[in-house]
């Protein structure tokens, strides 16, 4: 079977597409929330930029570039505020 016939879960597909919502997640990003357990933007609202960031190293078993950080605190401000700022939607403006 090619890799290209493979079926993806309809909720899995869902969760994909709602989260290339969040400007800066594209379709690697949103697998990399997907893979982490998160499936809609309200799960991201409680959850920590800092621990979502090791959580990911540990899942890939390597450091992640710490720009992943920085996607994952714009990720936190965009589930927790109806109106963002156009500013802090960008992923560099989340920097340490």
């Amino acid at each position: 079977m090619s890799i290209h016939n493979k079926q993806i879960d309809p909720d899995i597909q869902l969760s994909l597409k709602i989260f290339r919502k969040i400007p800066g997640v594209g379709v690697s990003i949103a697998q990399d929330l997907v893979n982490l357990g998160y499936r809609q933007i309200d799960d991201l609202k409680s959850a920590d930029p800092e621990k979502m960031y090791l959580a990911l190293c540990d899942y890939q078993g390597v450091k992640v570039d710490r720009c992943m950080l920085y996607v994952f605190r714009l990720c936190h401000y965009y589930a927790n505020h109806d109106i963002q700022d156009p500013e802090k939607l960008k992923w560099w403006n989340w920097k340490d």
